[in-house]
């Protein structure tokens, strides 16, 4: 759908993410998240280590990963919305985390289900139906080493078409 490829293209633009982030999310504007890829199978959303990230114990707050971890399964949620062609609520309904290392530097959060999310959101379009998808995104430093890993549950609803008055 070519609204859903605007959509993508002005995600991995660094200018159009920047303006949307300060218009719509603010704190991770200021965090610094960048979307780094988007793509039919996988997002990759990265959140550096610095000041504005970083907790009292020198590494990266939680809050700044989960942040992170959110938009990594966000965006493609977002994008499969668009491509549905009609008006969906999305919403996060549930999230679990769990925290492997100390965040050290700049961590890439990882989405590998971006086609299962496509299909779900399919799924509530034909159905007319709140269905639900699972996503697990994975954070890792450069090295290699995980970080975090967390799962959020996205619903996805068609919305009604109000009457006209």
């Amino acid at each position: 759908m070519p609204d859903a490829d605007a959509l993508r293209r002005r995600m991995l633009s660094p200018w159009a993410m920047r303006a949307f982030m300060l218009a719509r999310l603010p704190l991770a504007w200021f965090a610094g998240l960048r979307v780094e890829h988007l793509d039919d199978n996988r997002c990759a959303v990265s959140v550096p280590r610095g000041w504005r990230t970083q907790n009292p114990f020198r590494s990266t707050y939680f809050a700044a990963l989960t942040m992170a971890a959110e938009l990594s399964t966000g965006a493609p949620a977002m994008v499969a919305v668009q491509a549905a062609g009609v008006r969906i609520s999305m919403l996060v309904t549930d999230v679990h985390g769990s925290f492997g290392k100390k965040a050290t530097g700049r961590v890439v959060f990882r989405y590998e289900g971006v086609q299962a999310m496509s299909r779900v959101v399919q799924q509530a379009v034909e159905s007319g139906e709140g269905v639900t998808v699972d996503a697990e995104t994975v954070g890792r430093m450069a090295d290699g080493t995980e970080v975090a890993r967390f799962t959020f549950t996205w619903s996805f609803k068609k919305k009604a078409i109000s009457p006209q008055t």
